[in-house]
């Protein structure tokens, strides 16, 4: 019997959060874990449940959503949980901040039903959540805040050509089909080489692989 997905949600309008709840426990391969309604209350839940992906939505009161999924995934946390950050259109220019702080994806609180279950699945899996084409349009968008990475000229990147060339077409937005047509390569070559790549950087999904390729130089 495979076990399931255990979730926690956390949103502060119960209205939401009980639809959120319903959705997910309907499904044979989810389980929800928990539920709150703020962001300090996540983190709490999160150390004590261990989930394997939190919903969460990112203007909550006491802790928001940037700072939860901070001590939830980003850097330097001991024991990362995945993070699924879900926001309103309106707020869209703090996606890119929840990315930073460690999320794997978001998605858009009018999205359907399905779209949820699928973006709960996919980063329980270990990949972004975000295809390639809103990648690309998302981290473009906020280009001009990444500071570049002290010593990060390209030389110093720790890939080989062709990986280099393979995370350039990352960071434009291909997906592997495209990049495999691009170089004229095999899709499970493109798979090994992002593998490959995700692992000399310690990146944990081609979002990550986007900003590092920003940071860096290798894109504008």
């Amino acid at each position: 019997m495979t076990v399931p997905i255990r979730v926690l949600v956390c949103d502060d309008q119960m209205l939401i959060r009980t639809g959120l709840v319903t959705i997910i426990d309907a499904q044979p391969d989810l389980e929800v874990a928990g539920q709150c309604g703020d962001g300090r209350a996540a983190v709490e839940l999160a150390g004590r449940l261990r989930p394997d992906v939190v919903v969460m939505d990112i203007r909550m009161p006491v802790l928001d959503g940037l700072e939860a999924a901070r001590l939830l995934a980003g850097a330097g946390v001991e024991h990362p949980v995945k993070v699924l950050v879900v926001t309103t259109f309106n707020l869209d220019e703090y996606v890119y901040e929840a990315l930073r702080a460690g999320a794997s994806g978001f998605l858009l609180k009018d999205a359907p039903p399905d779209r949820l279950l699928h973006g709960i699945r996919t980063v329980a899996s270990g990949a972004a959540l975000l295809d390639p084409e809103v990648t690309r349009q998302l981290v473009g968008r906020y280009a001009a805040r990444i500071r570049p990475a002290a010593g990060g000229a390209p030389q110093d990147i720790p890939l080989t050509p062709r990986e280099l060339e393979v995370l350039r077409l990352i960071a434009d937005g291909l997906s592997n089909g495209e990049i495999a047509a691009a170089l004229v390569i095999s899709q499970e070559t493109v798979k090994t080489f992002v593998s490959r790549i995700l692992s000399k950087l310690s990146l944990r999904d081609r979002v990550q692989a986007v900003v590092y390729a920003y940071r860096h130089g290798l894109v504008t």
